[in-house]
């Protein structure tokens, strides 16, 4: 090859390198009215906001730049009641929907299968778009061995499975800190959901009591149930001598180091905002706590 055919070739390898180069570092253009997808669903978790009717719940929510609600469905001190959700969910899905929001998570105290009225509320929240409800709290009895009560709670769980693998709704558990809290430890609660899918059972990952129970060692836990995540649940505590206290996010004990693992994780489902420590201060103050709470957690989500 002659001098000046290898300089022209040269050349023409120099501008296609720098063509592939800029294309690849153009931003993919998406077509019109195409929005790219959103990783995590934030929702506020409204135990305290009872005294709202749908419409001012649903406005309160939307300015606050949530996107959708963890609303309770409890027997008692409920924002749904159990046994009026055939008619009282779809007015709230109603009003939720004007805003833009969706009804995230559906908290029960729903502990079994067979009990009359959990198939029917679940059916009932299926229907109404929701896929995801939380489940009570088992306790053990502290004055009999652990082993045999957790073994007994295995076919509990399966059928809860079987019931959702049915319906088409996923139950979600929360680790919560207690001496004869189930799922304390999160060990106990993997040993029951390990080998059901996610969208059967998953854990709801609560970062405070994960804390509280682990001190140093909550990464252990979060590693542990990360592949059964079906949400996370955020808030703070701090210690008040022996006993942990709810404190506005970022004023505690929970490292936020954890929310870049968070960050990191392959986790793309709904993180839930609980501002406990708001509970008697009535709904303006527990809305402004959400808020400020927020703020802190999306700071702390894109670092």
């Amino acid at each position: 090859m002659s001098d000046i055919s290898t300089v022209i070739h040269r050349r023409q390898f120099a501008k296609a390198a720098a063509a592939a180069a800029a294309a690849l570092a153009m931003p993919v253009r998406l077509s019109a009215g195409v929005r790219p997808p959103k990783r995590f669903t934030y929702c506020a978790f409204v135990k305290f906001l009872t005294e709202l009717d749908f419409d001012q719940l649903a406005d309160a929510i939307a300015e606050a730049g949530f996107d959708g609600i963890e609303v309770t469905a409890r027997k008692k001190e409920s924002y749904i009641d159990p046994a009026r959700a055939a008619e009282e969910l779809p007015r709230l899905n109603e009003a939720l929907a004007k805003r833009g929001l969706e009804i995230t998570i559906l908290t029960t105290d729903i502990l079994r299968a067979d009990e009359p009225s959990a198939e029917p509320l679940l059916r009932t929240a299926a229907k109404n778009g929701i896929n995801r409800y939380r489940l009570g709290f088992h306790l053990y009895d502290l004055n009999q061995p652990i082993l045999p009560q957790l073994a007994a709670l295995q076919p509990v769980f399966r059928d809860i499975a079987a019931l959702n693998r049915e319906l088409g709704i996923a139950a979600l558990y929360q680790n919560h800190c207690g001496a004869d809290m189930l799922g304390a430890t999160l060990w106990d609660l993997h040993s029951l959901i390990k080998d059901c899918r996610v969208s059967e059972i998953g854990c709801a990952f609560d970062i405070r009591h994960a804390a509280v129970e682990g001190g140093e060692a909550w990464p252990v836990y979060w590693n542990l149930m990360k592949p059964h995540l079906g949400a996370v649940s955020v808030k703070d505590f701090a210690w008040n001598g022996r006993k942990s206290q709810h404190v506005p996010l970022g004023t505690g004990q929970v490292d936020p180091k954890f929310f870049q693992q968070l960050r990191d994780s392959s986790f793309a489902g709904p993180i839930t905002l609980h501002v406990e420590y708001a509970e008697d201060r009535g709904p303006n103050a527990n809305i402004e706590a959400l808020k400020t709470d927020f703020a802190t957690l999306r700071k702390w989500m894109v670092r």
